[in-house]
């Protein structure tokens, strides 16, 4: 039977909800099983649609051949300098307004498209697509998949265990998801290359709140490490990373 409370987890997975309200959505989601259940469902169909836009992106050649057209269309056409000024200034003003609500969302939107990611690794039956807990089997698997190369730590002594990782897109660009296992908890470790435009810092209010981040940038890519567990822990996990990298 469909929850009452179920019309609302769109509005709570996309910010889109006051404070208070917010966070009665968040404390009913922790009792109700059915708008978890609900709630993962969007998660997934969500990542889906992240997934599939690269690779529908037109080419340079479309884009030069519409905006050729384009240009086409409008030649030999005559308006009044009134009307193209008002028509410029409209523009001018919906780019400008469009700018600043995209400036504002993105702090909140690059940490939220990873905790999904991350969340949606969670729901799957499949959260890896090369499971494996050893270090020299992961990372070839992701010669073909990334344009990148990195290192994996040494888990020994440590309280982590390598599960597996995929390939995913975050910001349209290849990603490596790395997922470990410590106790009960789950924690991804994302890997792309930096292009010095992401805020993947964690936003308080933000839909996938219960999870922290540490960042970390070196040789040209960002890693971020996204989890249910305490910062103290999350960053012995980035160390572990660090100590790799600079082997």
């Amino acid at each position: 039977m469909s929850c009452a409370w179920s019309a609302k987890i769109d509005q709570y997975l996309d910010s889109e909800l006051a404070d208070a309200e917010w966070t009665e959505v968040h404390a009913h989601l922790h009792a109700c099983e059915s708008c978890i259940a609900q709630m993962l469902e969007r998660l997934q169909l969500k990542q889906a649609v992240k997934d599939a836009g690269p690779r529908y992106l037109a080419n340079p050649e479309f884009r030069l051949k519409v905006e050729r057209s384009v240009e086409t269309g409008v030649k030999g056409r005559i308006f009044r300098a009134p009307l193209v000024a008002g028509i410029a200034a409209a523009a001018a003003l919906l780019v400008f307004i469009g700018f600043s609500l995209h400036s504002a969302k993105t702090k909140a939107g690059d940490f939220a498209e990873l905790a999904d990611l991350h969340a949606s690794a969670l729901a799957s039956a499949n959260p890896v697509d090369v499971v494996s807990d050893d270090r020299h089997t992961v990372k070839p698997w992701f010669e073909s998949k990334v344009p990148f190369a990195f290192n994996l730590p040494e888990l020994r002594d440590s309280a982590f265990v390598l599960i597996g990782g995929r390939s995913v897109y975050f910001g349209q660009s290849p990603c490596a998801q790395l997922l470990f296992g410590s106790s009960k908890h789950r924690v991804s470790v994302f890997i792309f290359q930096n292009r010095g435009t992401q805020d993947t810092r964690s936003v308080p209010g933000n839909s996938i709140a219960t999870f922290g981040s540490e960042t970390w940038d070196h040789g040209g890519l960002r890693y971020v490490v996204v989890g249910d567990m305490g910062l103290p822990d999350l960053h012995r996990l980035m160390e572990l990373f660090r100590a790799a990298a600079n082997s």
